[in-house]
């Protein structure tokens, strides 16, 4: 087994020779030391104004710093879930629209789903502040977060639907089922399994854009991080990043996690399903 497969890589390209493999090597062992380089450098600057002070984790042992922790980590899951749930509901809407048999409807959901998939999302959301939600800033954010996390959606869902061999639907449409029929019953269970991963995927971005709201001062996690750090003798940055980055990154993982979870239980379900009894 092992002699074909480097059979077969050969075929593909050629083996590198001694020499490649110490060019290889060396700039493997170049690569590293460039970057353990830049690392030390950003640590004896960051050392240098005092950033790694034992007296600066000091605020992070109250009481009060700790609650603002909570309720921005509380902020941010309450802006995510709302954006996270219209994002799907309007991704799923303009989906429909894009695979209408109505061109009208076509030609604006198109147009819908590409003005907000190339409008910068911090652009937008700092409009949406100014312009509509004026001293509100969560629906200024989670507006923002659905308009252009719903478009990229929608492109996921239509992909999804159109990536279903073309014989399941004409083989319903030949049973006499009409389109939405079609669409709920045989197009878009199918679908769900093929482009869930990417829906999570975008979820998860949709969560690391809640940090966005930073700029129009919603107090999420990041806001509250630099109010904490603003608040303290010393601007303690490093100790607020080194707390605040492992939040970010434990939600994003717990979110990914759950994903891989679902996935595996439909498929699961679906071996079920497709199984023959002996």
């Amino acid at each position: 087994m092992s002699s074909s497969r480097t059979a077969s890589a050969s075929v593909l390209y050629d083996a590198p020779g001694p020499r490649a493999r110490f060019r290889y090597r060396a700039l493997g062992v170049l690569t590293v030391l460039g970057i353990a380089g830049l690392l030390w450098y950003a640590y004896a600057k960051l050392d240098s104004t005092g950033q790694f002070a034992p007296e600066l984790w000091e605020p992070f042992q109250y009481t009060a710093v700790q609650q603002r922790i909570v309720d921005g980590l509380l902020a941010t899951l309450k802006a995510f879930a709302l954006a996270a749930v219209l994002s799907l509901l309007l991704g799923a809407l303009l989906a429909a629209g894009r695979l209408s048999d109505h061109k009208p409807v076509r030609t604006v959901s198109s147009a819908v789903v590409q003005f907000f998939r190339a409008m910068p999302l911090l652009i937008m959301i700092f409009a949406l502040y100014r312009g509509l939600f004026a001293g509100d800033p969560f629906w200024a954010l989670v507006t923002g977060l659905t308009l252009y996390n719903g478009s990229v959606q929608a492109e996921i869902i239509r992909s999804g639907v159109e990536a279903v061999p073309r014989g399941q639907s004409e083989a319903a449409y030949a049973l006499g089922m009409r389109k939405s029929a079609v669409m709920l019953s045989i197009l878009v269970p199918q679908a769900v399994r093929s482009m869930l991963p990417a829906i999570i995927s975008q979820t998860v971005v949709t969560l690391k854009d809640t940090s966005l709201g930073f700029v129009i001062t919603y107090p999420e996690l990041l806001y509250a991080m630099k109010l904490i750090a603003s608040n303290s003798s010393g601007y303690p940055y490093v100790p607020t990043v080194l707390v605040g980055t492992p939040i970010y990154i434990a939600m994003c993982l717990l979110l990914a996690a759950l994903a891989r979870w679902i996935e595996a239980r439909g498929r699961r379900g679906a071996n079920r399903r497709t199984s023959v009894p002996a």
